[in-house]
């Protein structure tokens, strides 16, 4: 029989290298007390990491850099929502960074939340939740809400037309797929550059 500890390492280990969690990702192997001991284990071991107090992470190495990666901000937050259970989206400047669309570096990563008002440090980062009413909540895939929020952070229509162009690389067919269809509900104008994003599912 597997102890707690090896069950819930083959999770982890099955959800792949990055995957960010914490205690309550394996409620149904053991006890909260038992669960605490094994994360504890694995911590002390090396084989998993704390981002801090109650939230751990299965690092990636680099071959390239030669070292651990830092933790994933995006991972940490939605591990985080998961363990409280908010509801959160990226802001806008968050969504354009973590699309890959805006190439700086931020020193904040903000989210919205039903959740209340908080701040983690991370290494040099700020990982910032707002709590406040979340208009596109019915929204099921995370590539929809992060495209919704990028849209209204742009500020003018050359803005517009270069995210357009790389959003459209940025998303696979299928992915543009779904996102049209779940985001058919959104505010006119939003959704007509969606359309604009995936029009070669439309024609």
């Amino acid at each position: 029989m597997q102890s707690i500890e090896n069950k819930i390492y083959r999770r982890i280990c099955g959800n792949g290298r990055g995957w960010t969690f914490s205690n309550n990702e394996f409620s149904d192997i053991g006890s909260p007390a038992s669960i605490d001991i094994a994360l504890h284990r694995l911590y002390k071991s090396g084989k998993i990491r704390r981002v801090f107090r109650g939230i751990y992470d299965y690092p990636k190495y680099s071959d390239l850099l030669g070292q651990w990666l830092s933790p994933d901000i995006d991972r940490t937050a939605h591990a985080l929502a998961r363990r409280s259970g908010w509801r959160i989206q990226p802001s806008g400047n968050t969504a354009l960074n973590l699309l890959g669309i805006s190439t700086q570096v931020p020193a904040r990563f903000i989210y919205l939340s039903n959740g209340p008002n908080r701040i983690y440090r991370i290494g040099g980062i700020d990982l910032t939740f707002k709590k406040t009413t979340l208009k596109e909540a019915a929204l099921q895939h995370r590539e929809s809400a992060l495209l919704v929020q990028a849209i209204k952070a742009l500020t003018s229509q050359n803005n517009i037309d270069e995210f357009i162009n790389l959003a459209r690389k940025r998303f696979s067919i299928s992915e543009r797929k779904r996102i049209l269809k779940d985001t058919r509900y959104i505010t006119d104008w939003i959704v007509e550059i969606i359309r604009r994003i995936c029009r070669e599912e439309e024609e």
